[in-house]
């Protein structure tokens, strides 16, 4: 879909659907919305008055224009209240709007700027949220549906963000962009969450990593098993040892400020393309789910992806450690001793507690080989995690309050909700082991914390920031701009991040 900007009149642009919104108990409408009524002779307005129209949040009311304007239809789109009115609404309601206008049939689409007048945000942050939310709002992994061509005429194929006042068109039309690049790299990371793990592998992950860089002009390195041996990676190989799949380790570098290496983001994303649990094996319901265990590797190349097209002044490292995790004969057992690449031992508790394993090694070789200074991890690593915050919260944890501060206003921008959950050193001991350093397993009790603790031994004195997107990675229901299936979380988050690290 074309997303572009148009200077006009919005009563008289020639398109199948007008979007204008509306606050909830406003009873005369102004602004764009106000004109568009005049033009209709107050039909928002009478809808208003008879109570059809209230401005509910997400609540959409379709009147056909009858020629009377140059739309053929006007959609009027809730705000909700206008004290809790933000961008990230303008994601959700645009999401919303853009997939009722498709289930309608239009093609050709325009909006008004929402926010960018009365709801107070700039042009360039509405242009940038209305962007995200139509095509994020719009996603649908068909790859595998046979279908005839007919499917793709009914997409909406351009959308049209008119603004009368020509001092803003630029403003939008630079928020438009950055949104197309951030919800492409969410798309990317969308798309390989839900690809099935036949076809999603650790090879496949490492072949579309090598894409990416090629069109971004990134740095691509991937290490075959060998390489991990002579590394010492015993604890990622441990967990890579039941499956027929060859581990991989992907490493994209993006090069924004070469002359001070020093200023440097390293992003480590957990690749498990299918997690059984191993010996410890899952029970079978919703096994399924477990195709997108690599959600933090998917978001780390999704990331690269909108970086290397937003080029901030700052060099992001990321490093994926991708293989499968099951139970063949050469699997990692349950009381078995591994060493990662620091030396440090670990007890195997549970073979189900694999993607911390993963991610130490991952961790310790972008620390001591990629000379990364500050680091955050993303892994859909606890079940504990989804009960503390259930489905729409991602658990921040980290050793730098600054840097998670950091992250923290990067997802509140995003609209990808965030809270931060305590390290407690007490809970340390839940992670002790009678025959190794460290076990990789501390039981029921404050399981998503006593997880990071547990990587918190392998990320050194660097600045660190752990992101669990196990409640988060994954939508049952279309709500906003989330649709069924892979959400993209946290992309956008760490594309924010990085634009506020190097001071964009």
């Amino acid at each position: 879909m074309e997303i572009r900007t148009l200077a006009a009149d919005i009563t008289r642009v020639e398109v199948g659907a007008l979007i204008v919104n509306l606050f909830e108990g406003v009873t005369q409408p102004g602004g764009a919305t106000g004109a568009v009524d005049q033009a209709l002779g107050g039909a928002i307005s009478q809808l208003i008055a008879d109570g059809e129209t209230k401005g509910k949040k997400g609540a959409m009311t379709l009147i056909h224009t009858f020629g009377r304007i140059g739309p053929a239809r006007v959609l009027v789109a809730g705000l909700g209240k206008r004290e809790q009115f933000d961008a990230d609404v303008v994601r959700q309601v645009t999401g919303e709007a853009c997939r009722y206008l498709h289930r309608v049939g239009v093609q050709r689409v325009a909006t008004i700027a929402h926010g960018a007048g009365i709801g107070g945000l700039g042009a360039e942050e509405s242009g940038q949220a209305i962007a995200e939310g139509a095509l994020l709002g719009l996603y649908a992994f068909k790859r595998h549906i046979s279908s005839n061509s007919q499917d793709n005429e009914k997409e909406i194929q351009e959308l049209l963000v008119v603004e009368q006042d020509q001092a803003k068109v630029a403003a939008l039309a630079q928020g438009i962009e950055r949104g197309r690049i951030v919800a492409e790299g969410a798309t990317l990371a969308r798309d390989l969450v839900n690809e099935p793990a036949n076809i999603m592998t650790p090879t496949r992950m490492a072949e579309v990593a090598r894409q990416v860089a090629q069109e971004g002009g990134l740095e691509c390195q991937v290490l075959e098993r060998e390489q991990m041996q002579e590394l010492g990676m015993g604890a990622l190989l441990a967990v890579a040892a039941g499956s027929a799949q060859p581990p991989k380790l992907i490493i994209l570098k993006y090069n924004g400020d070469p002359q001070h290496p020093e200023n440097n983001l390293g992003i480590i994303g957990k690749g498990i393309t299918f997690d059984s649990g191993g010996i410890s094996i899952k029970p079978a319901q919703s096994m399924w789910e477990m195709k997108g265990d690599m959600s933090g590797g998917a978001s780390v190349i999704g990331t690269l992806q909108a970086i290397s097209r937003l080029k901030p002044k700052i060099n992001v490292i990321g490093v994926v450690p991708a293989t499968e995790n099951m139970p063949g004969g050469s699997a990692q057992r349950p009381g078995d001793i591994v060493k990662a690449m620091n030396g440090k031992s670990i007890e195997v508790d549970n073979t189900d507690a694999e993607g911390r394993m993963v991610l130490v090694d991952a961790m310790c070789y972008a620390r001591e080989k990629q000379g990364v200074r500050r680091m955050v991890d993303i892994a859909t690593l606890t079940g504990a995690m989804v009960v503390a915050l259930g489905n729409g919260c991602t658990g921040a944890l980290g050793t730098d309050q600054p840097l998670v501060d950091r992250v923290l206003r990067a997802s509140t921008a995003a609209g990808e909700k965030m809270w931060q959950l305590p390290l407690l050193e007490e809970y340390k001991e839940q992670n002790k082991s009678t025959w190794a350093d460290v076990k990789n397993s501390g039981g029921r009790g404050a399981g998503g914390i006593t997880a990071a603790l547990f990587l918190s031994e392998f990320a050194g004195d660097i600045p660190w920031v752990h992101l669990d997107i196990a409640g988060t990675f994954l939508s049952d229901k279309e709500k906003g701009y989330i649709v069924k299936g892979a959400t993209g979380v946290p992309v956008r988050t760490l594309a924010n991040l990085a634009l506020d690290l190097a001071g964009r």
